[in-house]
């Protein structure tokens, strides 16, 4: 089956792509025309899924390994520098994001947040063909404004970029993951490529037509608009549109002159796309990005800075995009790819879709189309250790043995030349 590009807009409907997708027996890079939790519909009569008849599916996400609790916040960013013209004479370019940090010891004293507000996924399943009431988001281990955890010295930043029509929860596995062993990591919904839900409540989705198509290079200026935001927050300024407070501590937790940055498929392109065009991003880790910037399809520019490539879909030697990318990074590199690995294993459908797949009704060959032969216990552990190892080791210069070469510890993990 002919792979769909990341920069066209889908000419089918979801329903009919997926089954298409289902039937080849392989996932193929659905970020272009739906998100990571799109899934084929229960069993149907005249064309609507047949109801579960069953409670909510309470979702659940592993804890974190590091020795930190976990706080976040929410943040609402709009670029004074971009009008939006959609919105109208006034109207600026608008993000939502989320700073995710270590907490003080007294965070349980903070409600945990869920993986997205209600409204959002229920948009999100929605679109999807799930019923939009199938499943309740999982709690995450993010309390809600907790005091920073203070060390004395700034913690490095990582920035991370979600898939297109995904959302910047897509990942939370990762992102707590650093946040628990000293990261700040800033995660970011891009505004009419997300399903994402404003402080007024307003839930938006992607537009899906050719005059909001967003490559990866678009995400990239939204980065480089959120690196400003946090060299505002470092100097003690609040960038939330609304003014909302932010947490006692965060100003003095962030150290920006070490920041990272990965994202997951487009987003993961993105980030080599900010990494040539901002030199404040020291390290980048792509999750199978296609490596397509945008009408220009592919990447011919030298990047001088340590990359990592997790591939799976996205390998070198099935797509030329990602080898010729590979040739122009000049800096320390390494590409590694989990034997069994579909587009999505290494974010938090691996965890989440088998907990959804008995309320769909998703037959096991279904459920493998999205999670493939990967276990998902072994997933959660490839995502909490690699990405640890890649800015600990280039963030923080604390050099492990993980990705000096293949590990026991990791037996489904191929080191590629």
């Amino acid at each position: 089956m002919t792979t769909t590009p990341f920069t066209s807009r889908d000419r089918m409907t979801r329903r009919s792509m997926l089954g298409a997708v289902l039937a080849a027996g392989a996932a193929v890079p659905l970020a272009a025309a739906a998100p990571a939790w799109a899934a084929p519909a229960p069993a149907t009569e005249g064309g609507a899924p047949v109801p579960t008849g069953s409670a909510p599916a309470q979702l659940t996400l592993p804890e974190p390994t590091g020795p930190h609790p976990v706080g976040t916040v929410e943040l609402h960013l709009v670029d004074a520098s971009r009008p939006d013209l959609d919105a109208g004479p006034g109207h600026y370019r608008q993000l939502m994001a989320s700073v995710w940090y270590p907490a003080r010891g007294d965070a349980d004293r903070y409600a945990r947040v869920p993986w997205m507000p209600a409204d959002a996924l229920r948009a999100l399943l929605a679109s999807t063909d799930f019923p939009p009431d199938i499943a309740l988001a999982p709690l995450t281990a993010g309390h809600e404004g907790a005091p920073a955890h203070r060390t004395g010295r700034g913690l490095p930043v990582v920035v991370y970029s979600h898939g297109a029509g995904s959302h910047r929860s897509d990942h939370t596995v990762i992102v707590q993951e650093l946040a628990s062993h000293g990261y700040v990591v800033v995660t970011v919904d891009h505004i009419n490529d997300a399903y994402s839900q404003l402080p007024d409540g307003q839930v938006v989705t992607p537009i899906r037509d050719d005059q909001h198509t967003m490559y990866a290079v678009d995400y990239a200026t939204d980065i480089r608009f959120v690196l400003d935001c946090v060299e505002q927050i470092a100097a003690g300024h609040n960038p939330d549109a609304g003014r909302r407070p932010l947490p006692d501590g965060l100003c003095q937790a962030l150290d920006t002159s070490r920041i990272g940055m990965f994202g997951w498929s487009k987003g993961g392109t993105a980030t080599a796309c900010v990494m040539l065009t901002d030199r404040r991003v020291g390290a980048g880790l792509s999750l199978d990005g296609p490596m397509q910037p945008g009408p220009q399809p592919t990447i011919t520019t030298d990047l001088d800075r340590p990359f990592m490539l997790m591939t799976a879909k996205f390998a070198r030697p099935q797509d030329p995009n990602v080898a010729v990318f590979w040739s122009h990074l000049k800096g320390w590199r390494l590409d590694v790819q989990a034997e069994g690995a579909t587009h999505h294993s290494y974010g938090d459908t691996q965890v989440l879709m088998p907990q959804m797949a008995k309320p769909a009704g998703m037959s096991d060959e279904q459920l493998k189309a999205w999670i493939g032969n990967l276990d998902p216990a072994r997933a959660v552990k490839i995502q909490q250790a690699y990405p640890l190892a890649f800015f600990d080791q280039h963030l923080r210069h604390r050099r492990g043995h993980l990705l000096d070469g293949p590990s026991r510890a990791f037996p489904e993990v191929r080191y590629l030349p």
